[in-house]
């Protein structure tokens, strides 16, 4: 697979950052394909996210997480237990900074990043920060105070300016994250993108499509689980569950007469046929557990933490 003046390498690499500074856009950009959900609401990812980069000098396992914060309760000290976790496991390290937002609204830099300048600075592994987004900065002179910002935050990590939506300076950032990553043999066969089971990517499917269709109005206790998975004669039945903390979350999600959770089913059937190559009936049903952020054993339950 590769010379020796080339030797193969393998590791981990981890993707940090503030909600919505476009950590599952990088993921998908780099792997070619969606693995994780995107929308404009911060927060999005709520898990681990493998993703799984096969070239021939090298193979790199990603880890999209959740975004690191300041905000209150259970669910959110797991969000962020779930990034720090994957940290600790990585070879490398890429943190994102929202390029666009920083250069319009400079304060906002040391209030996203508070919650990781420390963290970051106490990191052994090799360190990246992906200053992301600059296809939005329409004045490329305001960028300049945006990276030496980053620059005196974390002094020793390698800055790359990049697009995750555009693709723009990202083969540059992979160039450099595969250079410092240990030689290794391939531990995942070549056309694997995750280690992420189906059940668990549809949900997903599912819960991005609930942010997509509730927009403003989305109550964030909303979490997806797959009840039924039948696979008969060419035809996948899945049937999802999802789980409101409250009853007027649960009308919201229906909508009036229903159209709500009808256009959500069959905006996510779409994306469902893509995921198993096939054709899909989807049922979805809505239930009320009060308070569900702050159970433990449900969030657990949920894959968050872990």
């Amino acid at each position: 697979m590769t010379t020796s003046e080339t030797p193969f390498r393998f590791g981990t690499v981890a993707l940090l950052g503030p909600p919505n500074a476009g950590k599952s856009t990088l993921l998908n950009t780099v792997l070619g394909q969606k693995v994780a959900i995107v929308t404009p609401k911060p927060q999005t990812t709520r898990n681990q996210i493998t993703g799984i980069l096969t070239e021939p000098r090298a193979q790199i396992v990603f880890l999209d997480t959740p975004g690191v914060h300041r905000m209150k309760g259970r669910m959110n000290r797991f969000l962020n237990l779930a990034a720090w976790q994957a940290v600790e496991r990585a070879d490398a390290v890429v943190v994102l900074a929202d390029a666009d937002l920083y250069a319009r609204k400079p304060a906002l830099l040391d209030k996203e990043l508070a919650p990781l300048v420390e963290g970051v600075r106490r990191l052994a592994q090799p360190l990246f920060v992906a200053v992301n987004k600059t296809d939005l900065v329409r004045d490329k002179a305001a960028l300049l105070p945006v990276l030496r910002a980053l620059g005196e935050l974390w002094p020793r990590a390698e800055l790359f300016p990049v697009s995750a939506a555009a693709g723009q300076g990202v083969p540059e950032l992979l160039d450099a994250v595969r250079a410092v990553l240990p030689e290794g043999e391939a531990l995942f066969p070549e056309d694997q993108l995750s280690t992420l089971p189906l059940r668990f990517l549809a949900a997903e499917a599912i819960r991005e499509q609930l942010f997509l269709a509730l927009r403003q109005e989305l109550p964030y206790s909303v979490a997806v689980e797959i009840e039924q998975w039948e696979e008969i004669d060419g035809l996948t039945r899945i049937g999802g569950l999802i789980w409101v903390g409250r009853d007027s979350h649960k009308a919201m999600v229906i909508g009036k007469g229903g159209l709500t959770l009808k256009a959500v089913g069959q905006a996510a059937r779409q994306e469902l046929k893509a995921l198993v190559g096939g054709k899909v009936h989807l049922e979805l049903w809505v239930k009320v557990r009060r308070d569900w952020t702050e159970d433990p054993h449900f969030l657990r339950g949920l894959g968050l933490g872990e």
